[in-house]
């Protein structure tokens, strides 16, 4: 009996170490295999629900969006331990009969998940939409790694008032667009930024404020507010009056003194009439008149942009879906056409940036990076197309900082979900 009770003992002993242990790796095991998980969730559909969006814009389709603001998971472990009792069969003998128990351990597990998701359609997020990219975004978006060419072709409806496809910003034009000028400008801008002879900074310029002040109207406390404004007071050689100076950063393109009268350069002076020769130009947002008559002399000297907003980026990329046959002929789409009355080629203008393809199938693309489902068709990005992917993965960051942070008093749908 003493030798059944040791046994027991061990066996209890044993089994109560392995819920503990159970217990203890129950946390760390869920985490590992659930966080990875939901990321990936998070990931892909927020990157399918950008290009469905950039498919409802080429069919005239309203965009909408839904943002996954939390993501709660409750995880809870059960355990349970018993000793069930039992005999041997019936009929033995009493004298070697002998009772027992039978330890029972159990062990499970319960994952609560709950998603709140928040409707991106109130006045702020309709604003950021419609917004154009300012330019000291433009410009970092520039110093950046990302190629110039993608960056001004997505993101800049002209440049010193020459047209970037200007009419495919928005929904999809009946004549076909102007772009091929801006295209070759861009093109050599790429050339020089890829040998290195092109680098986008700033510089500090100062701008006198209003009329001078005299010298005792001044006081320490002026001048701290000023500081923290970006402004400075500035005394004069006599030392008898303040003028305000107001501190700003004028973004300049730099063009290295080899590179000023190389061929490149040439073509993008022609294309955006600048002058040739120089090795800094300014940039500027909106300063030059349009429907001027072409500079007399030289040319310009600085380079004035109009940018897009994401919305008009969105449309414009929208081009470089390739609409089924079936679709453009039950006029779902509208179809562009140059001047001779022929289907305009949009791959002509997306070329090298962006391209979405259909097919009609049951399953998903085999080759697909992202895939949707719309009107009977899926549309999908190439995992082998390189540009298209770099275009649409600048396009999620830009609208993750675009519509991020949305914190408004909206409807928000949470959605509790049973275990599994």
């Amino acid at each position: 009996m003493t030798c059944f009770v040791c046994r027991l003992s061990r066996c209890i002993g044993i089994l109560s170490v392995a819920v503990v242990i159970a217990g203890c790796a129950f946390g760390p095991q869920a985490l590992a295999k659930n966080r990875l998980d939901y990321n990936e969730v998070v990931k892909t559909t927020t990157e399918e629900q950008l290009l469905l969006n950039i498919v409802r814009l080429r069919y005239t389709d309203t965009p909408s969006s839904l943002a996954v603001t939390t993501i709660a998971a409750q995880f809870e472990l059960n355990r349970n331990f018993q000793l069930t009792p039992f005999f041997v069969a019936s009929g033995a003998e009493v004298a070697k009969t002998w009772a027992a128990v039978l330890p029972q351990l159990g062990i499970g597990g319960t994952d609560r998940p709950t998603f709140s998701l928040t409707p991106l359609d109130d006045q702020e997020f309709t604003r950021k939409f419609f917004t154009p990219l300012p330019l000291d975004g433009l410009i970092y978006l520039a110093k950046t790694t990302w190629p110039i060419a993608t960056v001004f072709r997505l993101y800049l409806e002209n440049l010193n008032w020459v047209p970037n496809a200007e009419t495919a910003s928005g929904p999809t034009p009946k004549s076909a667009p102007t772009f091929e000028e801006f295209r070759r400008g861009v093109v050599a801008l790429q050339t020089l930024q890829d040998r290195g002879q092109i680098v986008f900074g700033t510089e500090e310029r100062r701008e006198a404020q209003g009329s001078p002040l005299p010298a005792a109207s001044v006081t320490a406390r002026d001048m701290v507010e000023a500081a923290k404004n970006g402004y400075e007071y500035r005394l004069d050689e006599q030392e008898t009056k303040w003028t305000l100076i107001k501190k700003t950063q004028q973004p300049i393109l730099f063009v290295d003194p080899r590179a000023a009268d190389s061929s490149e350069m040439a073509d993008v002076a022609r294309a955006f009439r600048l002058k040739r020769g120089l090795t800094r130009y300014r940039i500027t947002q909106g300063e030059l008149t349009p429907f001027l008559a072409p500079p007399a002399g030289d040319g310009l000297s600085s380079l004035d942009v109009e940018t897009r907003s994401l919305l008009q980026a969105l449309y414009f990329v929208s081009h470089g879906i390739d609409v089924p046959a079936e679709h453009a002929s039950a006029s779902l789409v509208t179809v562009t056409r140059d001047p001779s009355g022929q289907s305009f080629d949009w791959r002509a203008v997306m070329e090298g940036l962006f391209r979405v393809h259909s097919v009609k199938s049951g399953e998903r693309p085999p080759r697909a990076h992202v895939a949707v489902t719309y009107k009977g068709y899926w549309f999908y990005v190439d995992e082998t197309d390189q540009d298209t992917k770099s275009t649409f993965s600048l396009l999620m960051e830009l609208s993750r900082m675009e519509l991020s942070g949305k914190t408004g008093s909206g409807p928000v749908l949470t959605l509790p979900l049973s275990g599994r």
